[in-house]
């Protein structure tokens, strides 16, 4: 993104404040609140963070953050003990194993590696469901969370630009 500034990969703006912003917007969007009758989407704002901390700076504490992170959501939605960990970590080792077909592709090319990663994401977390629950979950309950959370994509490409200049090794 040629408009931004690099900023300096601390631990505190490139771990915590993302993990803060998703908790947040996670909690805000699962308020009771129904507009004509519909209640807030819940797409998976940790998908933000999985897909941009294994595109720039694959460490060992993002799968650790990515694990609270996930169980966060279960707790905040009534889920599964490890579920959407199970799922985020996915979809990181997934971008993490392909960080380097990545480099140098344009933003439409990210935006496809992006959905899927989502979609393996969602993928685990249908697959797992389906197991212990020994039921098929319900594929428009699927639909209504995979779209709105594909839609974040713009999001996770101005983390990735915001930080993609701050560590030297990619320069």
């Amino acid at each position: 993104m040629a408009g931004l500034t690099a900023e300096r990969l601390d631990p505190l703006r490139w771990i915590a404040a993302p993990m803060a912003l998703c908790m947040a917007a996670t909690l805000l969007l699962a308020a009771p609140i129904k507009l004509w009758g519909l209640q807030l989407p819940e797409p998976v704002f940790a998908m933000i963070p999985a897909f941009a901390w294994a595109v720039l700076r694959p460490q060992i504490l993002a799968p650790a953050c990515l694990l609270i992170l996930g169980l966060f959501d279960d707790l905040i939605w009534g889920g599964r003990l490890g579920l959407w960990g199970l799922g985020l970590l996915v979809a990181y080792g997934i971008v993490l194993v392909s960080r380097n077909m990545m480099s140098g592709q344009s933003r439409l090319m990210m935006g496809v590696w992006y959905v899927t990663a989502w979609t393996a994401c969602m993928a685990t977390a249908w697959t797992v469901t389906a197991m212990q629950t020994a039921n098929s979950p319900s594929l428009v309950a699927l639909a209504l969370q995979w779209l709105p959370t594909a839609l974040l994509f713009p999001v996770a490409d101005y983390l990735v630009g915001r930080f993609e200049d701050a560590d030297p090794r990619f320069r």
